[in-house]
């Protein structure tokens, strides 16, 4: 709590949270000049009385500290505040460069990934290996150039940086997707439930669940194709007061549907290497945002947990009368509709992947 007591809200002024951060002393000297006050007024009183009236304007203080913001508030979107020059911009460079990829990396016959994937699975063999060897050069790439960040954007800035990241993370990223979707009945089956009545919607509804905890890392999408100057956040409304990883969370539960109703070896060593990925990135995270942020990521880590709901049930974590407004947002509205919109997509999706015939 004391911890928490420490800082000031960011999110009113736009200032950073560690400019923000003000060490104001245990709770005790908060609380020492409404102490003093009542023991003029209240002499006659006694000291039981005093320390009655201390305790409940300490719980009164930690309470009003519990629902200022230390971090940001997470996917505010003001439509009056939007671009029109900054989204088609970013339709300019989606467009060109979802061109290049297409044609150096995945054209058939002529793009690199062929020949990234054909030296890959010579070393493999099977499916399972390959699928294993893919997803650990990404994540190798991936969290190096995340790991990397701080030092490469003081070279060469957030935006360049941004766009190497992006350059080097999405293609690879291409090759476990379509091989996954190409290759994701290999292997050993262990199990087959997809005829079992109510199976079908259960792995549907925790796959729409899933994309609601995977959509955080790209709360403003114009970010991630540096159009705005690249951020790391840190976010402390919505889906972060459940849990402070909630990408970790949502691949779980994509892999944990995905295992149930495909329920080959293949995916079950998929699902372990996605994950491995993802709770390394936890640590990974929180060292990030520890090494930007300081003690105002620790007030945030103080109130929010990695396992889902804890800080809410152990009361670390108050939830706001009007929580549900955090998610009531433009940002959730559209994922959901885009979740949808992938789901209807499949036969589209694996019939372009059945085609690179990856």
């Amino acid at each position: 709590m004391q911890v928490g007591l420490r800082h000031f809200s960011a999110s009113a002024s736009g200032i950073s949270p560690r400019k923000r951060a003000m060490p104001v002393g245990p709770v005790r000297r908060v609380l020492a000049p409404a102490c003093n006050f009542n023991l003029l007024v209240n002499q006659q009183l006694g000291p039981s009385f005093l320390t009655c009236h201390a305790a409940q304007e300490q719980e009164s203080v930690v309470a009003e500290t519990q629902l200022k913001l230390v971090g940001e508030d997470a996917a505010a979107f003001d439509i009056e505040k939007q671009s029109i020059k900054s989204w088609a911009l970013f339709t300019v460079l989606l467009s060109i460069v979802m061109g290049a990829l297409y044609l150096v990396w995945i054209q058939p016959g002529v793009g690199l990934a062929d020949d990234y994937l054909a030296a890959i699975q010579s070393v493999a063999g099977g499916s399972e290996i390959t699928i294993a060897l893919i997803l650990f050069i990404f994540a190798i790439a991936h969290s190096g150039l995340a790991a990397l960040r701080p030092y490469g954007e003081e070279v060469i800035g957030a935006r360049a940086y941004r766009v190497i990241f992006a350059l080097v993370s999405l293609p690879l990223a291409v090759v476990a997707i379509v091989y996954f979707i190409n290759h994701r009945y290999d292997g050993a089956p262990l199990w087959d439930l997809r005829g079992v009545p109510g199976v079908h919607e259960l792995v549907w509804v925790l796959n729409f669940i899933s994309f609601w905890f995977l959509y955080p890392s790209t709360f403003n999408i114009l970010e991630v194709a540096a159009v705005d100057k690249p951020k790391l956040h840190l976010w402390e409304t919505g889906i972060m007061r459940i849990t402070r990883h909630p990408q970790m969370v949502g691949q779980a539960i994509w892999c944990a549907a995905h295992t149930i109703w495909i329920g080959s070896s293949f995916m079950v060593v998929t699902s372990a290497c996605l994950m491995a990925h993802h709770l390394f990135g936890c640590w990974h995270g929180d060292r990030r945002l520890k090494a930007k942020y300081g003690d105002a990521f620790e007030a945030v880590k103080a109130r929010t947990s990695v396992v889902p709901f804890a800080a809410i049930l152990d009361g670390r974590q108050k939830l706001p009368a009007d929580y549900w407004k955090e998610f009531a947002r433009m940002p959730y509205f559209a994922v959901t509709a885009l979740t949808i919109g992938a789901y209807l997509a499949h036969p589209l999706m694996q019939a372009a992947s059945f085609s690179l015939k990856w």
